[in-house]
């Protein structure tokens, strides 16, 4: 088994190094394929559990508050304990939760599991990357990064239309139980091959536990009032949330170092995340079951639908990345929201009778084209509003608000579209149009704070510093994945 190491000090083409992102991709690939096809799956849910749209958002959203609450503690543990050691627990955690997942025999039990899942979520991803950049030599980083996201981008591409035979040739329950031999394999290549990486420096520190549950409390409170119309729980996850600040203020060593927040383009950026993030999730929620609920579509078909998008980004996201450095994060952070919004826009045009190649196709594909000139830029503007020491919290913290926007948007979105019921293809097809004309305006949102807050300069090289993760906020559709 192997020890703590000092440094990084692997090299990248080694067997040992690819070990390590072989471990990596396999371990968080399988919380970021889960997400995906659960989407998909979630029709196929409805029918089985007998539940409605309200029954679907929290088996979505029971995920997403766990996740974005715990994601900063998950990285802080690792820094703490041991980065493989997290990870792997990490990996246990999501593990038993799918095997949960697989066995629900109503939607409460499966409501229940999702929130574990998101707690091993949290733990795992994380991880994922951090031990990349913390056991590979500095002339090695990037190229195993691009290694790692490459890999899990084909996993991303691939998921959803595997969930969807899945689904339909056995059983949705098979997308969770297929997690079980997949992360058995991740376990073992970790504890044999992955080396033990801790910060030394932070020996004394304690994490902020009582910070994570108070975030938790209120993210989870939102949801609540959110999804069942009680404003009361709305009101008290509010209240959690300010006394979140309160008790970091005092903490020797807060979860969320507020100094941060000093930085108007780390605000910017993070406000364009929610924004943003919250039109995709949303939307892309509604419109998997209107493929299948309204159109006919097959899980496989479904899941498959997207896939346009995810090839784009996974050809133009390096490019648009270059073009980011030269012309700084501004310019394409105000566009790329727009050209999303648009894309949005189109979806709104899918509707029964409607073929593939005339509504869906063009939507994807220009949906496709506004994340690939978004994500990069937004990841060099968040990077480049903190300082060094503290751009894993800064990109932990644009991970959670991202996830956060999509619990928040899965919560709220179905209500204002006026969808609260499965197997209704008629009130799917009147109230669709309704949501993707929010989620645009939500993107043209995130645009104008892009382009008010903003700098033109990009002072950090976002290919050397940790890169952000967006993965499974909105249908998993692109990967820029992030050490947290």
């Amino acid at each position: 088994m192997a020890s703590t190491t000092p440094g990084a000090s692997l090299r990248y083409g080694t067997a040992a190094g690819r070990w390590v992102i072989g471990a990596t991709v396999l371990g968080s690939g399988i919380a970021f394929l889960d997400s995906t096809v659960v989407n998909v799956a979630l029709p196929a849910i409805s029918s089985d559990l007998h539940t409605g749209v309200h029954g679907l958002q929290w088996v979505v959203d029971a995920y997403l508050v766990t996740l974005s609450s715990f994601l900063l503690l998950g990285g802080s543990l690792g820094d703490l304990y041991g980065r493989r050691r997290v990870f792997v627990i990490g990996l246990v955690v999501f593990t038993a939760a799918s095997l949960m997942c697989g066995l629900a025999p109503n939607t409460a039990a499966l409501v229940a599991a999702r929130a574990v899942q998101g707690l091993g979520a949290a733990l795992l991803v994380p991880g994922s990357l951090a031990i990349i950049s913390a056991v590979f030599r500095p002339e090695d980083r990037s190229t195993a990064i691009s290694a790692w996201s490459g890999l899990g981008g084909v996993a991303s591409a691939v998921g959803p239309f595997v969930g969807g035979w899945l689904i339909t040739a056995v059983s949705w329950r098979l997308v969770f139980l297929i997690n079980l031999p997949l992360a058995a394999i991740a376990v073992g290549i970790a504890l044999r091959h992955v080396p033990e990486t801790r910060d030394e420096e932070e020996t004394v520190r304690r994490p902020d536990i009582p910070g994570a549950v108070i975030v938790a409390v209120g993210l989870g409170a939102l949801a609540y009032g959110l999804i069942e119309a009680q404003p009361v729980a709305v009101a008290v996850g509010l209240a959690a949330l300010v006394a979140f600040v309160v008790v970091e203020r005092r903490r020797p060593h807060p979860l969320l170092p507020l100094e941060i927040f000093r930085s108007r383009q780390f605000v910017g950026a993070n406000a364009a995340t929610l924004a943003v993030y919250a039109a995709l999730a949303g939307v892309t929620f509604l419109l998997v079951l209107l493929l299948q609920e309204a159109l006919g579509y097959s899980p496989t078909m479904s899941g498959a639908a997207l896939l346009p998008a995810t090839v784009i980004m996974f050809l133009l996201s390096a490019r648009m990345g270059r073009l980011s450095q030269r012309t700084g994060p501004r310019l394409p952070m105000t566009v790329g929201p727009l050209v999303v919004g648009l894309g949005l826009l189109l979806m709104g045009r899918v509707q029964p009778g409607t073929s593939y190649v005339d509504t869906v196709l063009p939507a994807v594909g220009v949906f496709g084209l506004g994340l690939a000139i978004t994500v990069g830029p937004l990841t060099s503007a968040v990077l480049a509003a903190v300082e060094d020491r503290h751009l894993g919290v800064g990109s932990a913290f644009n991970n959670a608000v991202a996830r956060a926007a999509g619990l928040l948007a899965v919560a709220v979105l179905p209500r204002v579209a006026g969808l609260t019921e499965v197997g209704n293809p008629t009130a799917f097809a009147d109230g669709f149009p309704r949501a993707a004309v929010a989620g645009g305006v939500l993107c043209a949102v995130g645009a104008a704070v892009a382009w008010a807050t903003i700098r033109t300069a990009v002072p950090v090289d976002a290919t050397t510093a940790p890169a952000l993760d967006h993965t499974c906020n909105h249908h998993c559709v692109h990967r820029d994945e992030a050490a947290a």
